[in-house]
């Protein structure tokens, strides 16, 4: 084991959100904070709220390799990330072009994966770190036009369940965070990903507008007093990146905790009822 121990966190996709709102929490609570986006112009504010800033696209296999080799260089290893950049893709599986469902892909999942590859090699040195994995409520349940991605968190759970058995014995953590409707700008990018596909002559128009609405709804409506806003996150990820024992698993939110427990318990073909209740399904010609 290395003589000091490195609990520098790095965090992916810092520009909005939940990655913002984390970011400027740990920093006030004092631990060194590299926050990370793909524009740094869009993070120069988090440089005078005591984070160090660094570019990093998770698309780009060179700028994820030189982020983790800044913080290795500056900090010996990194102590802990928080593989947070990602988005959502809607669209019915039919419509939806494969090069957003690679983008999609590539983003959500294969970024995540490379990030966690590169800063492994540190932590395993050190006999110390802590891997925080950005899931969601939609990890563990699924909802109609929102499959691709659906499963790039179902990805994420599975991911994370074997790494966490393969890297204990190194005195590695591996945490999720599963949060519900969180009031960021989430619900506006999923929304307008459905642009992609919109077609009026479409046999999935009205249901491409049904899926908008409950977006919407789920963040505005009467759902959204179900929501709550991103540093319901930083708080629990701090709680987790603190514990000596964390949890393996951390629901944010009463929705995201409602919803999975009623997935838990439905069988399939009753879930997909009560989804009906909620989505009409796209109508036969």
């Amino acid at each position: 084991m290395a003589n000091a121990i490195s609990k520098a966190v790095l965090i992916s996709g810092c520009s909005t959100g939940i990655g913002r709102v984390t970011a400027t929490h740990l920093a006030s609570k004092g631990w060194t904070v590299y926050a990370t986006a793909r524009r740094l112009d869009s993070i120069g504010e988090l440089a005078r709220q005591g984070c160090k800033v660094l570019p990093l696209d998770v698309c780009d296999e060179g700028s994820i390799r030189a982020a983790v080799d800044a913080v290795e260089k500056a900090e010996g290893a990194v102590g802990v990330l928080i593989n947070n950049a990602g988005y959502g893709q809607e669209g019915p599986i039919e419509e939806v072009p494969m090069e957003q469902i690679r983008r999609q892909f590539e983003t959500n999942v294969i970024g995540l994966t490379r990030l966690t590859q590169l800063v492994l090699p540190g932590m395993r040195r050190q006999g110390w770190g802590k891997i925080v994995n950005l899931s969601s409520m939609g990890g563990k349940l699924t909802f109609p036009g929102g499959g691709f991605y659906h499963a790039t968190k179902h990805a994420v759970e599975a991911l994370s369940d074997a790494l966490r058995f393969e890297v204990r014995p190194f005195g590695i953590d591996v945490i999720v965070i599963e949060p519900g409707p969180i009031k960021t700008e989430f619900g506006s990018t999923a929304i307008g990903s459905l642009g992609g596909v919109k077609d009026s002559t479409s046999p999935y128009a009205a249901f491409n507008a049904i899926v908008a609405q409950r977006i919407k709804e789920a963040y505005e409506g009467p759902m959204g007093r179900m929501a709550a806003g991103p540093e319901a996150v930083a708080q629990v990820i701090e709680t987790a990146i603190t514990a000596r024992k964390p949890k393996t698993r951390y629901p944010v939110t009463v929705a995201a905790r409602l919803l999975m427990g009623l997935r838990r318990w439905l069988p399939d073909r009753a879930f997909d009822a009560f989804l009906r209740t909620q989505f009409p399904p796209p109508a036969a010609p």
